[in-house]
């Protein structure tokens, strides 16, 4: 698979080639009673053409950038603050603090280890952070007696279940709300119960197949490698869990709470949030013992870390722009809308989640993805009856579940390898859970059209 920045720049020099192509056509857009561009579905009409120039493949970039600068500095300034959180090591510690005390009570262990890691997931985005914390899963469940693919999925889908769910994720609903200007982690209530589900779903999934493997090795998917790993297992050294990690899991928990109080109270900016996050990284970093030049450090590797993720939302914006600048972008919605608008809301939602699930495969990022794909989605929700937050919905759901399916996710395979498990092995073993996540999403988004799904 090429890069995800080839390939999303490769849509950028495509949509410049379009515009000499599709035909020109506007839609007249009007402000709702909430401040919000809606289309008007019934007048969309063909105008003259204007195609971009050639030359715009390159200046577009540029544009894109600035054009999505907000949300950028918004991903940069909030990976930060997570850098300078887990500097402090209160997090690992409390995580480890937490499945040693709990060490020989997997029917309490493996729920609640994953229902830790999906609010990891769901807050911080939990996905790349999930692989430091993949060999500490995998020797307690062995401890457990069962296998490596028990501790990879208590962290691994728990992270995933959250990511989906994602009811305070800047990198995948928030982009997507401020694109679909909705109001920033607005509909909280209904994505904390997707999480929840998920996590149920997932945990119940995990915990039968580690009791079937508890009960005979042989049950297990990847028995060779328990058979050659059982001569070579040893403890885990759990680090202790001190003073200054509590301190710091209460500001983390201060801080959430105070985020969603804003969000409760109408916040629809990101400056609040960052305000907030900064605030949390950097208390938590003197409460952790940290040096100022420590926490200078950590929030620099922090930014570092989610750079991938910020600099896509700028280089996905320039298809936006230039889908604009040819006057085509309304021309390719009302092709699309066209052929769901034939169909019930609830099937072109779940349709919609379905779009949302396979384009993740070509584009991993979820922030990419919801720079490249919301432009598109939220106006054709418009014209179908579909509201705009099934609309993120359907986006975080698709992003989020197959991030553990695909290969081209590299946090998965990356995963797969440190647990020493090959794709085909843990292909087989997610599927079925995958498949039951699947009728779980399609449940929800037709149950979000039922109740006109809002800022609740």
């Amino acid at each position: 698979m090429p890069h995800a920045f080839v390939l999303i720049y490769s849509i950028v020099i495509l949509a410049v080639l379009a515009s000499y192509i599709i035909p020109a056509g506007q839609y007249d857009r009007f402000e709702d009673s909430e401040g919000r561009e809606i289309v008007d579905q019934a007048s969309f009409t063909y105008v003259e053409q204007d195609p971009v120039a050639l030359t715009q493949i390159f200046t577009v970039v540029p544009e894109g950038m600035v054009d999505a600068a907000g949300i950028i500095f918004l991903i940069f300034i909030i990976g930060g603050a997570f850098g300078m959180i887990n500097g402090t090591g209160a997090i690992e510690a409390g995580i480890n603090k937490m499945v040693s005390l709990l060490k020989d009570k997997e029917i309490v262990l493996i729920p609640l280890t994953m229902l830790i890691f999906s609010f990891g997931g769901a807050t911080f985005g939990m996905a790349e952070s999930t692989l430091i914390f993949i060999p500490m899963g995998v020797i307690l469940a062995r401890s457990l007696g069962m296998d490596a693919m028990t501790g990879m999925s208590m962290v691994a889908l728990g992270a995933a279940a959250g990511f989906a769910g994602g009811f305070m994720n800047i990198f995948t609903v928030g982009v997507a709300q401020e694109i679909a200007e909705l109001p920033l982690f607005s509909g909280m209530g209904f994505r904390i119960i997707v999480q929840l589900v998920f996590v149920a779903i997932a945990a119940f999934f995990v915990y039968r197949y580690g009791k079937r493997v508890q009960r005979d090795k042989r049950n297990s998917y990847v028995y060779d490698l328990e058979m050659k790993a059982e001569s070579e297992s040893g403890g885990y050294d759990f680090k202790e869990l001190t003073g200054r990690h509590i301190a710091v899991l209460l500001i983390i928990f201060a801080g959430l709470a105070l985020i969603i109080y804003g969000v409760v109270q109408g916040w629809s900016t990101g400056t609040e949030l960052a305000a907030i996050f900064l605030a949390m990284g950097i208390f938590s970093g003197l409460v952790g013992g940290n040096t100022p030049n420590g926490i200078a450090d950590d929030f620099i590797k922090g930014a570092k870390d989610v750079t991938f993720g910020a600099l896509i939302v700028g280089l996905a914006r320039c298809i936006l722009l230039v889908l604009e600048d040819g006057t085509i972008i309304d021309t390719v919605i009302f092709a699309v809308s066209s052929v769901l608008e034939g169909l019930p809301s609830t099937i072109a939602a779940i349709g919609m989640f379905l779009t949302q699930f396979i384009i993740n495969f070509f584009i991993p990022s979820g922030s990419g993805q919801a720079a490249t794909t919301i432009p598109l989605m939220a106006p054709i929700g418009d014209i179908v009856g579909i509201p705009r937050q099934s609309v993120v919905l359907a986006f975080q759901m698709g992003d989020g579940l197959s991030n553990y399916l695909f290969p081209t996710s590299a946090v998965l395979m990356a995963g797969l390898s440190i647990a020493n498990i090959p794709y085909e092995k843990w292909l087989r073993f997610v599927w079925p859970l995958m498949l039951v996540w699947i009728i779980a999403s399609g449940f929800f988004m037709a149950l979000s059209i039922m109740i006109g799904y809002g800022p609740f």
